[in-house]
């Protein structure tokens, strides 16, 4: 079976610039930026994956994996920050967000 990796590479592509996007165009809400990472890493595994299969080797497909698993551990990470944010501060906006340091 033959695969069109050109179509698959400007599905990730486009993947990619969307959550660029995401992040460059919304910077006061965390929600959208936590989605907008996981877009891009989405778009990062899909090209491993296609590789992957493109070269008959399954290291591709386990770097995805292993990708995979940091993403829930960022995504689980980020929205306790979030909540902690959101008990002290009781606003999401992103402008106060460096008085959380310390």
């Amino acid at each position: 079976m033959f695969i069109d990796q050109n179509k698959f590479i400007v599905v990730a592509a486009l993947l990619f610039f969307v959550g660029l996007c995401g992040i460059m165009l919304n910077r006061k809400n965390i929600i959208v930026i936590l989605m907008s990472i996981e877009l891009i890493l989405l778009s990062v595994n899909f090209n491993f994956v296609i590789f992957s299969v493109l070269l008959d080797d399954a290291i591709g497909q386990i770097f995805a994996l292993f990708i995979l698993t940091v993403a829930a551990a960022e995504s689980a990470i980020g929205l306790a920050i979030y909540v902690v944010y959101f008990r002290i501060r009781g606003t999401v906006s992103i402008e106060y967000i460096n008085l959380l340091k310390g």
